[in-house]
């Protein structure tokens, strides 16, 4: 029997598959740790961890058998009844971010989408028939019809005709223009931001701008809203990348990296916003089932147990360090930014190229924003697996950007 090539296993696949993704002629069929194979044999780095996903790696000798034993007991039940590990896993995030509530749901587009209605709830409650949410330029909230108009891409909104009304864009880390956007308005709810922009660039929220925002959120009344479905769950260092700026927001979304693998989604609240949604208002037949609460129960206890947040800040450090060391002087290396094990290495001109050019040498990553070179590896990651990442990806990032 012979065994098939990258590109016909690809091919045989993609005709009755939407062609909604761009893929590389690859196929992946098992993991172990950081480390990936595909179905002709190739060893590969996971330097993407699933796009932020795959927290504890692959086929964690903890996570697994924890996942098989609830296989054995419950996958889905209706949310029609109390679901044991839901309640212990809104317990386990409400206490590690200082909220009240959570919301489950199965990605990270439904937990804004929640987020969006509670705002809009929100503001209608208090009297405002119109609620508008400032938004951020770079932004990335989803691709369904209200989070798509939230974002900021114009190759996401292309299309799909109008976008849903009641956002005001602002450029990040600009507390005058957010002040003059917002001035003399009666009908501004909340502000929704990602502290680190995934999707945007790997552009970061200064700390003391989150805290100028919340600031202002108290004085007008407003819900300050953080989308963490990227970098949330100890991707920077921290449980949640505004805990850097020593601040609580009134809502949260999370997604990605919460379930190590197993989609799921949630939404935190705190204060008034916790109390918005009311029986009716909302749902998610996925959303908090067994299999997933597992999941995010024992990701957590794992990350604990393994001190995975402190691995993320020493691992994470070393490796921006250096790739500073070993590309920072390099024309063409526009930034290298980010923190803990979420990186951005930012090129002067458009790199796509390189995410084949570095799966021909065994690195999973991706580009965002056309020009930047995103890492998000899975946060077991080791100093020696940084170093492999350096070693595979420099050469390539030099030879690239010495091209005519």
């Amino acid at each position: 029997m012979t065994v098939p090539t990258q590109s016909n296993k690809a091919e045989a696949a993609s005709p009755h598959v939407m062609p909604t993704y761009g893929r590389l002629p690859i196929a992946l069929e098992r993991g172990q740790g950081c480390r990936v194979w595909d179905v002709n044999g190739k060893e590969y780095l996971d330097a993407l961890a699933g796009i932020a996903v795959n927290t504890l790696g692959h086929n964690h000798p903890k996570l697994v058998p924890a996942l098989q034993e609830q296989l054995t007991k419950l996958i889905h039940v209706s949310n029609y009844y109390h679901i044991p590990n839901q309640e212990k896993l809104a317990a386990l995030l409400t206490e590690r971010s200082g909220m009240s509530n959570a919301f489950f749901c199965s990605t990270g587009l439904e937990a804004n989408e929640a987020a969006i209605k509670i705002a809009r709830k929100y503001g209608v409650d208090k009297g405002i028939a119109n609620p508008h949410i400032v938004v951020y330029e770079h932004a990335f909230h989803g691709r369904s019809i209200a989070t798509m108009s939230a974002t900021a891409n114009p190759k996401v909104h292309s299309g799909f005709g109008a976008l849903l009304e009641g956002f005001i864009r602002v450029a990040p880390n600009d507390f005058a223009a957010l002040e003059a956007a917002t001035a003399g308005r009666n009908d501004v709810v909340a502000i929704m931001m990602e502290p680190v922009q995934g999707e945007g660039g790997l552009h970061p929220m200064r700390n003391d701008y989150m805290q100028q925002v919340r600031a202002l959120c108290d004085a007008k009344g407003w819900l300050l809203m953080f989308d963490e479905v990227q970098s949330g769950m100890g991707r920077t260092g921290k449980w949640f990348a505004h805990q850097w700026a020593g601040i609580t927001p009134d809502v949260m979304t999370l997604a990605k990296g919460l379930g190590a693998g197993v989609p799921v989604g949630a939404v935190l609240a705190h204060g008034a916003a916790a109390q918005v949604l009311q029986a009716g208002n909302h749902g998610s037949t996925f959303g908090g089932n067994p299999l997933s609460m597992r999941a995010g129960v024992e990701t957590i206890r794992i990350m604990e147990e393994d001190h995975l947040l402190a691995n993320t800040v020493e691992v994470g450090d070393y490796l921006k360090t250096q790739l500073k060391t070993a590309l920072g002087s390099t024309a063409g290396v526009v930034d290298i930014r980010g923190q803990g094990l979420i990186i951005g290495i930012e090129l002067n001109k458009p790199c796509g190229v390189l995410l084949q050019q570095a799966a021909d040498a065994g690195l999973l990553l991706n580009v965002t924003a056309d020009t930047v070179v995103r890492l998000v590896p899975p946060l077991i990651l080791s100093r020696a697996e940084a170093d492999e990442i350096v070693q595979r990806l420099a050469p390539l990032i030099q030879a690239f950007l010495q091209q005519e």
